[in-house]
């Protein structure tokens, strides 16, 4: 079986560009969601619960796109399709976030908005994988993570650069100020260019065609995928949701606790009804496929786990810690707090910003240390940056927490891909991708559903001590990263050439 064709700088260059438009999108979203929802009008505990439109839009959709995009054929391609239409809707949907005019509209545009990047993003993953050879996916998933880096970047930095500008930074309570509203714009714009430039510039490799290269079914891939597990095996974690249920109805907990106690209830009704539907069946084939994920897939979930979780901590609460503990103030209609929240923008952007100076250095490190020693490497640099931010007392130096951040971010968004798609055969590529996107979503629904509860229960309303847990969570990560077992291709990879 032939190899495929190394693909020259500019190739890549084209087929990751777009993730440049995508990473616009998503980080005006984690940037200023918050600080739109608190300027309609939400309290501070409530906000982690207005994120939860987020994760349940990506838990649903990327596996159902992976689930088609592995299937589809057009003149556009396979994968290119997708990534127009999500930049389509993303688009529209920038457009109305910073003009709505309740806090429910803007909770209802956040899901489509989530949903339109997902649709996207999730084919971008799989498209890497389709593209390039075991040896040269690092380096793929490291431009990614340069585009992340960059589009973030400018993204965060928009706000805060509108108002050196002489753009107005404040408005009438209830109102988004016209900083934030000329970024969404700009990022509507910047994400349908991007995504454009990818889709005319980039060919793909026919299904028959990828199926020929030798990497097409690799050792330890999921061969089994099309067996859907026994209905039995459903019910206990049946009997867990349900009791996990009326453990937080009959003890008062936080609603949001249901969301929580709902997962494994979902899970366990799919693994019982998917046996009873047509073996071609989306919802056949994705509950076999989950059920039969390669054994680094399952290890890399836990690594996962502890480092979205992590990310999370921090997008959720930077705002509300800078501008109460560098700030001092939680008054949303104030100079200093939207002064503040420009700031944790500034910061964002510096995050991104060494990011993807980081995504330059990746591919040599996974060469040089591993992609597990890497890996490793870099959550732990994260981990100290959150975890400082609790004691600087000077905001500007929250500059230097940021590198360490910068550093875990460009790896999660990259190491974790090339471990995984070493291991999955060419035709499961999108579903897989997409199924591992749980492992982003879970940690998100874990944090909206508890993040608020140990705020006000366990960290005394302090939201830095948020940011303190996230950066402990980075630490776990890292030590878990070292425990994953690669195939042998990722091994390979790692191994530095000789001179």
């Amino acid at each position: 079986m032939a190899s495929k064709p190394q693909l020259s700088f500019w190739q890549i260059w084209n087929m990751c560009f777009g993730f440049l438009g995508i990473q616009f999108g998503f980080a005006l979203q984690n940037a200023n969601v918050s600080r739109i929802f608190q300027t309609l009008g939400a309290d501070m505990d409530e906000v982690p619960g207005l994120w939860i439109a987020a994760p349940l839009t990506g838990l649903l959709v990327q596996p159902i796109i992976g689930h088609f995009s592995d299937r589809t054929w057009t003149r556009l391609g396979r994968r290119r399709p997708y990534f127009l239409w999500g930049a389509i809707f993303s688009t529209a949907a920038l457009l109305v976030m910073p003009n709505s005019p309740q806090l429910w509209i803007a909770a209802g545009t956040l899901w489509i908005l989530d949903a339109s990047l997902n649709v996207s993003m999730e084919p971008f993953r799989a498209f890497v994988g389709d593209q390039l050879s075991p040896r040269q996916r690092p380096t793929g998933y490291a431009m990614q993570s340069f585009f992340i880096g960059v589009g973030s970047v400018v993204a965060s930095l928009l706000p805060w650069l509108l108002a050196k500008w002489g753009v107005a930074n404040t408005a009438a309570p209830g109102e988004v100020p016209d900083t934030v509203r000329y970024a969404f714009y700009a990022g509507g714009a910047v994400l349908l260019l991007a995504i454009g430039w990818t889709v005319l510039r980039t060919r793909e490799y026919p299904p028959e065609v990828l199926r020929s290269f030798d990497d097409a079914e690799p050792a330890g891939a999921a061969s089994q995928g099309n067996v859907v597990p026994p209905a039995a095996g459903g019910l206990p974690w049946v009997v867990v949701g349900l009791a996990g249920l009326a453990a937080v109805w009959h003890f008062g907990w936080d609603r949001l606790l249901y969301v929580l106690a709902a997962l494994p209830l979902a899970y366990g009704a799919l693994r019982m009804v998917a046996p009873g539907m047509p073996r071609a069946s989306m919802l056949s084939t994705v509950t076999a496929d989950l059920h039969a994920m390669p054994a680094t897939m399952r290890q890399l979930a836990v690594v996962q786990f502890f480092s979205w979780f992590g990310l999370f901590c921090m997008w959720i609460y930077t705002t509300a810690a800078v501008t109460r503990q560098h700030y001092g103030t939680t008054d949303t209609a104030s100079a200093a707090w939207n002064e503040g929240a420009n700031w944790v923008g500034v910061l964002f952007a510096a995050y991104n910003g060494f990011a993807a100076l980081a995504a330059i250095m990746i591919p040599w490190m996974a060469r040089r240390f591993g992609l597990r020693g890497s890996h490793l490497f870099n959550l732990w640099l994260g981990g100290i940056g959150l975890l400082s931010i609790a004691f600087i007392r000077d905001p500007q130096w929250l500059l230097l927490s940021m590198v360490g951040v910068g550093f875990a971010w460009a790896s999660i968004l990259s190491l974790p891909y090339a471990m995984l798609s070493d291991s999955l055969p060419a035709a499961k590529m999108g579903v897989y991708m997409g199924i591992f996107n749980f492992f982003i979503v879970i940690p998100q629904l874990v944090a909206v559903s508890t993040l608020g509860v140990l705020l006000s229960r366990l960290f005394d309303g302090e939201p830095v001590r948020v940011l303190m847990l996230g950066g402990a969570c980075f630490l776990v990560a890292g030590a878990c990263a070292l425990l994953v077992r690669l195939p042998r291709a990722s091994v390979s990879v790692a191994t530095p050439s000789p001179r």
